[in-house]
């Protein structure tokens, strides 16, 4: 069985010395890899050169995207490839436009006409006391997983900040319609620290709780292990 898990956080660049990017290590990501390399289980890891990652072993394939477009360019190859993806990168919402600085934008006819212009320079200017950065919403590249492979097992994650558990499982659920999964590992970032990570794997009509990454990594192994069988 070949296992597809994403992990770190991806970075989105202002200029060539400045980028927009989530805050994500990779650790989750790096056991999960780890506990299916260790239940003989073929792992591909996308992920980006900052983030944690397992040591080489037989059995594992590390793949390095930098933006969300290589992101959804590397995983339109892979996920016809695999039996299973676990999708735990914290993928960039938005992509910078332009950058340009207050005043020029306060001189513009209307702030539409900014989002046709481009930075040309490799290196944006610091002179200004006050910078404005357009950004555009980016494709979300978990809702295209399962049309690349209806057969893929999806796992995908949602991450909310100091909500209820309502809530949590509200938005979590809506994500498991919308995007097709199979299983949303739901968590609440106030409920993340060096020793806990507190979650629940959820599908329609079930809830698997966990309060570590080991926690949610043999949880979810055990779900990929049912599929095998």
């Amino acid at each position: 069985m070949k296992i597809l898990i994403t992990s770190g956080g991806t970075s989105e660049a202002i200029d060539r010395v400045r980028s927009i990017t989530n805050h994500a290590t990779g650790s989750l990501g790096k056991i999960m890899a780890e506990k299916c390399l260790a239940a003989q289980l073929e792992v591909t890891l996308v992920t980006t050169k900052t983030a944690i990652k397992p040591s080489y072993q037989d059995g594992l394939t590390i793949v390095e995207i930098t933006d969300v477009a290589s992101l959804i360019h590397t995983l339109e190859e892979l996920v016809p490839l695999h039996d299973v993806m676990i999708h735990s990168m914290a993928v960039s919402d938005y992509s910078p436009v332009y950058m340009t600085g207050l005043e020029q934008v306060k001189m513009a006819p209307n702030l539409e006409s900014l989002l046709d212009e481009t930075n040309a320079e490799e290196k944006i200017s610091s002179n200004d006391e006050y910078q404005v950065l357009f950004l555009k919403r980016t494709p979300k590249a978990i809702s295209l997983i399962k049309q690349w492979n209806p057969d893929i097992l999806l796992i995908g994650f949602k991450l909310l900040v100091n909500v209820s558990q309502d809530e949590l499982f509200r938005v979590a659920r809506d994500s498991l319609i919308k995007n097709q999964a199979d299983y949303v590992l739901a968590n609440d970032l106030t409920d993340i620290g060096p020793n806990r990570h507190k979650a629940y794997l959820l599908t329609q009509e079930q809830v698997y709780p966990a309060h570590t990454k080991e926690e949610i990594a043999d949880i979810i192994l055990e779900k990929i292990v049912k599929k095998r069988r």
